[in-house]
C-alpha cells in the first residue's frame, strides 16, 4: 500500500487536532489542499494567520473581537442593566441570531467541574463581580447548558451573586418548537412542566 508524502500525512495530523474534525475528513482535507490552485491556498493560509493575529477577547464581556472592547459593549443602545452569562464566545451568536435580547454578555469561559479540575477561580467569575460593582446591571440571566455541570455552575452563581442585590435568572426549559411530546425526553418534559406560565 502506498503511504502518503510525509508533509501531507503532517498536514493530516495537524487538520486532525480541529474539533469535529476526524482522520478521514482531515485526509480528505489535506488532500484536496495539496491538490489545489496555489494561490487559494496562500489565500487561506492567509485568512487563518490574519484571523488569529487580529482577533482577541473582549477586556470586558470576553467575546471575540478585533476592537476593545467589543461592539456589543461599545454599543450605548445595548440594555446595560441586563446581562447574559454564557459559557463560550460562540454562545453570543446564538442568542443574537435569535434577534430578542438587547442586552450585554459576559463570557464565563466553562463550566465548574470538579472532575476535570475545573473550579470557579479558572471561570471569569471575578470579572463578572467587577462589572456589577462597575455597571448599572439589575438583572444576571444564566444561559448555561441544562446538563449537571451547568446546573452546579447555575446554583453556585446564584448563590455567589445573591448578596450583590442584583436579580439572578436562569433561561427557561421547555419544549422545542414545532415538536410533540413523543419526541421529548422525560427530563426536558419534567422542565417544560416545572417551568409552565400562565396563558394570557
Amino acid at each position: 500500500m502506498t503511504s502518503l508524502p510525509p508533509a501531507v500525512t503532517e498536514m493530516v495530523a495537524a487538520l486532525g487536532t480541529l474539533p469535529g474534525i476526524g482522520p478521514r475528513s482531515a485526509e480528505r482535507l489535506a488532500l484536496h489542499l495539496v491538490q489545489a490552485d496555489p494561490d487559494a491556498v496562500r489565500r487561506l493560509a492567509a485568512a487563518l494567520v490574519s484571523a488569529r493575529e487580529r482577533v482577541h477577547i473582549c477586556s470586558v464581556c470576553g467575546a471575540l473581537t478585533e476592537t476593545q472592547p467589543c461592539p456589543i459593549c461599545a454599543d450605548p443602545r445595548r440594555e446595560a442593566a441586563l446581562v447574559c452569562v454564557v459559557e463560550r464566545p460562540v454562545d453570543i451568536l446564538l442568542v443574537e441570531r435569535a434577534g430578542t435580547y438587547r442586552g450585554r454578555y459576559h463570557v464565563l469561559g466553562g463550566r465548574l467541574s470538579p472532575l476535570n479540575g475545573v473550579e470557579p477561580e479558572d471561570l471569569r467569575i471575578t470579572q463578572l463581580e467587577q462589572r456589577l460593582g462597575q455597571e448599572p446591571v439589575s438583572e444576571v440571566i444564566l444561559a448555561l447548558p441544562t446538563d449537571v455541570e451547568g446546573d452546579a455552575t447555575c446554583h453556585y452563581l446564584a448563590q455567589r451573586l445573591a448578596p450583590r442585590g442584583v436579580r439572578v435568572t436562569r433561561l427557561a426549559h421547555g419544549l422545542p418548537a414545532g415538536t410533540g411530546l413523543e419526541f421529548t425526553d422525560e427530563l426536558t418534559l419534567s422542565r417544560a412542566l416545572e417551568g409552565r406560565q400562565t396563558m394570557r
